[in-house]
């Protein structure tokens, strides 16, 4: 017969294995495709199939959840809220600049794209994009009548 189990399994296990490379799963569909293989050597001496399909199922979710504790853990880096640093160089309107952050160099914009920041002065980090820091003069966020993009306001 053409059609038995095994040749079934073996055919799904195929199609899953190569469809992860097309679209990528993070290997859940090639631990599901490496489950079929199993259960086409299983199939061999059980010919039930509620019992293969079972299997599968176990190999599969069993698979999957061994393999992801096996990935590293990819945790976002964030930055503590209000968190100082100072800046290197002078940060103009829309353009980057240097400050120093943790002890590191960092690239560096202003959040208020209207506002300078000059050297050597004391900076709130507000976010991260990337590389870049957002940063605002200190002196600025402790003042009471900061709004962003005052200078907007004024024209």
């Amino acid at each position: 017969m053409l059609l038995n189990p095994t040749i079934l399994w073996l055919v799904a296990g195929a199609i899953l294995c190569f469809l992860e490379f097309l679209v990528p799963t993070a290997f859940v569909e090639f631990m599901m495709g490496l489950s079929a293989f199993l259960v086409a050597g299983v199939s061999l001496v059980i010919p039930n199939t509620s019992i293969q399909m079972a299997l599968w199922m176990t190999f599969s979710v069993g698979s999957i959840f061994a393999f992801h504790r096996l990935l590293p853990d990819h945790k976002v880096h964030t930055i503590a809220d209000a968190e100082e640093a100072e800046t290197l160089t002078e940060i103009l309107p829309g353009r980057p600049g240097r400050v120093i952050y943790e002890g590191n160099s960092w690239r560096a914009k202003c959040d208020d794209e209207y506002s300078t920041i000059a050297a050597q002065e004391k900076v709130i980090v507000v976010r991260r994009e990337g590389n870049t820091l957002f940063v605002l003069p200190e002196n600025l966020l402790n003042s009471s009548i900061y709004l962003p993009n005052q200078n907007q306001l004024k024209s």
